[in-house]
């Protein structure tokens, strides 16, 4: 994993772009078309904003994202499909964007996924990380092991309380307590992977993420032992990191 730390979050959100961009571009230029998977949630708006300006052939991307409720409405400005339509979407009409609809029956949403996913390598993940260092939906304690593409999951107490602290649920009451989620191997299988992590909410999660062993309990580990990492900070979220780790990752 390869640690950058940027001044702010807009300067996180630009080089983050145009790392993604690049990659984008040079796997259309070597194989005609690029599969990508995109990530959700209010720390990926510096992203978003960036990445529908790059100078790509959007044409020939296809496009997956990581999780959604089960049972969510699309019109539901909590839905991730709907999160994923408005900023990326209906702004660059990629070629293919196969969006995870919460509202249909699960099984049969991820038997569909799964076939589509499956039929090629994605050359480019966008991974965020939650404030209790998931993946996707993955809470710990994470399955390392799983040999799904994707699966039902309920979501843990610190999970749901994220979704409120970001604004789209007013209390637990309204939150949706399972989802449809990529499960962790299939995440690993990304050619690239791209973590975009800003904030002081994400402090102990990218703290814990650096300093911790692989471990189940702070799922986002396991992405130190994919080969192509990168992890995007600003100053906020890399506040408890130690110069000895800051400079471990920034080789």
């Amino acid at each position: 994993m390869k640690l950058i730390i940027c001044n702010t979050k807009e300067e996180l959100g630009a080089l983050s772009a145009i790392h993604a961009g690049n990659l984008v571009k040079k796997a259309i230029k070597e194989q005609g078309y690029a599969r990508i998977l995109l990530s959700t949630g209010a720390s990926q708006f510096p992203f978003f904003t960036e990445f529908v300006k790059q100078d790509i052939d959007w044409s020939k991307v296809e496009m997956f994202h990581l999780d959604e409720y089960v049972g969510i409405s699309e019109n539901h400005p909590a839905s991730f499909k709907r999160y994923l339509l408005d900023r990326f979407v209906n702004v660059v009409n990629p070629g293919v964007a196969h969006l995870i609809d919460g509202s249909k029956a699960p099984e049969q949403t991820i038997k569909e996924l799964t076939d589509l996913i499956n039929e090629k390598p994605i050359d480019v993940g966008l991974i965020g990380i939650g404030e209790n260092a998931h993946i996707a939906f993955n809470d710990p304690p994470a399955d390392f092991n799983d040999s799904r593409a994707y699966k039902v999951v309920t979501l843990d107490d610190r999970c749901l309380q994220q979704q409120i602290g970001e604004g789209w649920f007013k209390n637990v009451d309204e939150t949706y307590k399972q989802a449809i989620s990529m499960t962790c191997p299939q995440i690993m299988k990304c050619k690239t992977i791209i973590s975009v992590v800003p904030y002081a909410v994400k402090a102990d999660a990218v703290y814990n993420t650096l300093a911790s062993d692989l471990s189940p309990l702070v799922p986002a580990t396991l992405l130190k032992e994919h080969a192509d990492t990168t992890i995007y900070c600003d100053k906020d979220s890399a506040q408890k990191l130690t110069p000895e780790l800051i400079e471990k990752y920034s080789k």
